[in-house]
């Protein structure tokens, strides 16, 4: 951990994926706001060190590969504890170790704290937990700041591919579809998505008569992610970190889900955002490596006609049309 400095410590836990992280953060503005006299300490996975950089809230990173180990902090020199992980017991015996002065969390792991609700949206979970503890916290207050590098395609229409999970991976000929159509509308379009993605990227693109230069799926680092995102003109996505970037940057986007419901992980309702799902078909197992049901029904037009939605004439451009020729 950071040689600890003049300020009382606050430690937060929130040790998950990228767009884990991004739901936390009107809870991480708020307790910034409250408590600006205290150094925050993010426990969270290491491999998000350059999005955290982007939170104004924090201060530290403390990397914490999940909860299978004790956090390494002398114990007795947090003033403040915040679990916004989750509910005991893993996480909240972590927190417990480290005797803080408070522990912020959800009953039972806080006798005070509020009790857990199923089914709530994440932001409002986790800024319902630092609201009961006395922050004023707000569940769209989303906001990062945007990367200080050049993002490597900017103006664009962001077309991500990947997802961590089979159940989210909407089909490759389907993204071939929309991106073929967006292409001849005369949007520079570009696919994102990690290193494991790279091939069904270069898939996509094979499908829509794409050049391979438009793949920057396993080229681009998290802080180059990012800044594409940042710098796009809508993004279409399945449920990933790449649709909570476009969240909190405010770049219109389409979100196909399907095994988590939207209620509870979707954007925020006054955004440019359009999401696209059939709950009735929702079977819910996130580690499938099979598509949901809800994700699989969620068809080429119905993007194509949510895209046309965010805006017609500014987001998605009409068909070019040749040049006049001089005379």
């Amino acid at each position: 951990m950071p040689a600890p400095d003049s300020r009382p410590t606050m430690l937060v836990l929130r040790a998950l994926k990228l767009g884990d992280l991004l739901v936390a953060v009107p809870a991480l503005t708020a307790l910034r706001r409250h408590w600006p006299e205290h150094r925050i300490v993010l426990a969270t996975s290491g491999w998000l060190a350059p999005i955290v950089e982007l939170v104004d809230a924090v201060d530290e990173l403390l990397p914490t590969p999940g909860l299978s180990r004790p956090l390494d902090v002398v114990a007795g020199t947090v003033d403040l504890a915040v679990n916004l992980h989750g509910r005991g017991p893993e996480s909240g015996v972590l927190l417990e170790a480290l005797h803080p002065a408070r522990l912020i969390a959800h009953a039972p792991d806080a006798p005070d704290g509020p009790e857990w609700i199923d089914g709530m949206l994440e932001r409002e979970r986790w800024a319902r937990l630092v609201r009961s503890a006395g922050a004023p916290a707000h569940a769209d207050e989303v906001g990062i700041r945007i990367p200080a590098v050049e993002p490597p395609a900017s103006d664009a229409a962001v077309v991500h591919v990947g997802a961590f999970y089979g159940s989210r991976r909407w089909p490759a000929e389907r993204f071939a579809d929309v991106v073929r159509t967006l292409a001849e509308r005369g949007e520079h379009v570009v696919l994102t998505g990690g290193a494991e993605e790279r091939e069904r990227a270069l898939d996509v693109a094979a499908r829509a008569g794409l050049p391979g230069a438009a793949v920057l799926a396993g080229r681009l680092d998290l802080t180059e992610f990012a800044a594409v995102i940042a710098a796009a003109r809508v993004v279409v996505s399945a449920d990933t970190g790449a649709a909570h970037l476009a969240s909190a940057y405010g770049i219109p986007s389409v979100v196909i889900f399907g095994p988590a419901p939207p209620e509870e992980w979707g954007p925020p309702a006054h955004g440019p955002h359009v999401v696209l799902t059939e709950a009735s078909l929702r079977r819910g197992d996130t580690f499938s490596d099979e598509p949901d049901p809800a994700l699989l029904a969620v068809g080429v037009d119905d993007v194509l006609g949510a895209l046309g939605r965010l805006g017609p004439g500014r987001l998605i451009r009409p068909p070019r049309r040749a040049a006049p020729s001089a005379g």
